[in-house]
């Protein structure tokens, strides 16, 4: 595998809404972004993926754009976008766009138009049907709740959204629509990014009438296309979301022979906590056995033939550290655990914003409280089919999509520092107690984790290209493994729970130096270990 920038790269994700407010009202936009980027360049980071910033009626918080070549006045100007593209690359950071085009917003030129009638030229860039027995025309449902199909009263046809019903689908096997795609990457790779996150992207070759929509068949030869008539002709970094992939899937999108994607995320190890066979709002206790096993898996079938994306937070899920950790007693243990277990493993690792400080849950008492569109339509349609409200909060608490919105916290002024208004969502109250300016000061804090860990990487082959080995004959609560490269054998550790245990491991030997711990230890015996609760730490075998 040949080596490109982005397999040593560590990208942070910013959600522009929530990440630092310039105006005052309430909402974080790109000025904002530019007036921290010394912050990010502290951290050490190589690229941020902006979540979306187009023109957008902010239906499903800008994942419903209504121009692609504009921003969202909320967000500023293009003027701003192009300065702030301009600084990050001053400091050796990459701006990432968030591409979002299995579907454009019902207030897309191109969905106004084709709304106007059958014989529109711009009714086939999108997916109509006629009513079947006067109903819905098949029985794809939307991932945000109910039917996947709208009714449009004036032509007596059904249009596909899989998400709200104000992001109506684009029809990828129309040659226009994905000539257009294609004209407006370029214009954003003209403009210098660095590359595209592509949402959803294993939907958009979609099969409506055999109700196919991940991995359809046509979905790699499109993707094959696209890095030919845009990024492939480009030094750039693009990663899609894959909700279904497996490692054989992961294969076709990143295998460098194949031309497509340079990574993908996938989501094997976030639907752990979920009951089987239901969706993610059915939750049950996370067994470490199977966590263990799903990423070493990931670790290793991808061999040569893909690159592993690395993140355990992003703007749809709830903080890890409230997730899986301890957020109160063993909030900073528990968070820099999960930072030295997932930063030392091979792929590229993924910060969101906030995780580099220990940010956590804000949990909620009502759905009055609650923003995120996806959670409010699942309240109702549990509301209706007999669920207590107590049932839908505890749901909402522990995976709502609020829990990873709520305002960066900068300093313990009002707010959190974000804005010097009403903050267009809650910001968590333990914020006098969790933020950057107390991280800083600290030199203890889960931000210099961080920092080291991003230092480390950038000065270890091994972290990038080693080999990984689980070690197994722990006790189930004990993550351990093994990355070798060139003579050379690291071993990284991390209890993941809340009470003491013992590892007792002969044939393992003695650690030369430790590189990075989250409580003092100054070696390790491996003949026979203790870890305390939450403790990680990544040595050098002798």
């Amino acid at each position: 595998m040949d080596s490109k920038w982005w397999h040593t790269a560590v990208i942070y994700q910013i959600y522009p809404r929530s990440f630092q407010d310039s105006d005052g009202d309430g909402i974080g936009d790109l000025r904002g972004i530019i007036s921290r980027l010394d912050y990010l360049e502290q951290l050490g980071i190589t690229a941020i993926w902006l979540s979306p910033v187009y023109k957008s009626p902010n239906d499903d918080n800008g994942y419903d754009i209504s121009d692609y070549q504009d921003i969202m006045t909320e967000f500023g100007t293009m003027a701003d976008m192009d300065e702030l593209i301009a600084e990050a690359k001053r400091r050796n950071i990459r701006i990432i766009m968030d591409l979002v085009v299995n579907h454009t917003s019902d207030e897309h030129a191109w969905f106004i138009e084709a709304r106007k009638g059958k014989d529109n030229p711009y009714r086939d860039y999108y997916v109509w049907r006629n009513p079947v027995d006067n109903e819905v025309p098949n029985g794809l449902k939307s991932i945000f709740s109910g039917p996947a199909w709208e009714y449009d009263e004036e032509s007596g046809q059904y249009y596909l959204h899989l998400f709200s019903r104000k992001q109506p689908d684009l029809n990828w096997e129309n040659e226009k629509v994905r000539r257009e795609v294609w004209d407006m990457m370029n214009f954003w790779l003209d403009k210098g990014v660095g590359g595209f996150r592509m949402d959803v992207i294993d939907l958009i070759g979609k099969i409506p009438d055999q109700e196919i929509t991940g991995n359809g068949p046509k979905l790699h030869e499109y993707l094959q296309e696209m890095n030919r008539e845009t990024f492939g002709k480009h030094d750039v970094m693009t990663v899609g979301e894959t909700w279904g992939a497996t490692p054989e899937i992961a294969k076709l999108y990143s295998d460098p022979k194949r031309g497509e994607l340079s990574m993908v995320f996938q989501f094997e190890h976030v639907g752990l906590d979920q009951q089987e066979g239901k969706d993610k709002w059915d939750l049950k206790p996370l067994d470490i056995r199977e966590l263990k096993a799903v990423l070493a898996k990931w670790q290793t079938e991808l061999g040569e033939e893909g690159w592993n994306s690395l993140f355990w937070n992003n703007h749809d899920l709830p903080r890890i550290v409230s997730r899986w950790g301890n957020d109160t007693e063993y909030r900073t243990e528990s968070a820099k655990m999960f930072a030295i277990l997932l930063h030392l493993m091979k792929g590229t690792p993924y910060i969101y914003q906030g995780e580099e400080i220990g940010m956590t849950n804000y949990p909620v008492s009502g759905i009055e409280e609650v923003q995120d569109i996806e959670s409010i339509n699942m309240y109702r349609e549990r509301l209706e089919a007999g669920y207590k409200p107590e049932e839908i909060i505890a749901s909402i608490n522990a995976k709502g999509r609020d829990n990873a919105r709520t305002p960066m916290q900068w300093d313990d002024t009002p707010n959190g520092g974000f804005t010097t208004g009403k903050p267009w969502l809650h910001v968590n109250p333990n914020y006098t107690e969790i933020n950057v300016a107390n991280n800083l000061e600290d030199p203890d804090s889960v931000f210099h984790c961080y920092r080291k860990l991003i230092a480390l990487r950038q000065e270890h082959p091994i972290i990038v290209w080693g080999d990984f080995e689980l070690v197994n004959d722990v006790p189930d609560q004990v993550f351990m493994y093994l990355r070798r490269y060139k003579g050379e054998t690291w071993i990284v550790a991390a209890n993941f729970g809340g009470s003491p245990v013992t590892v007792e491991r002969s044939g393992l030997g003695r650690t030369g130096d430790i590189l990075i711990a989250n409580y003092e230890r100054p070696s390790a015996d491996f003949t026979k270990l203790e870890l305390r609760p939450y403790e990680a730490f990544a040595a050098r075998l002798v």
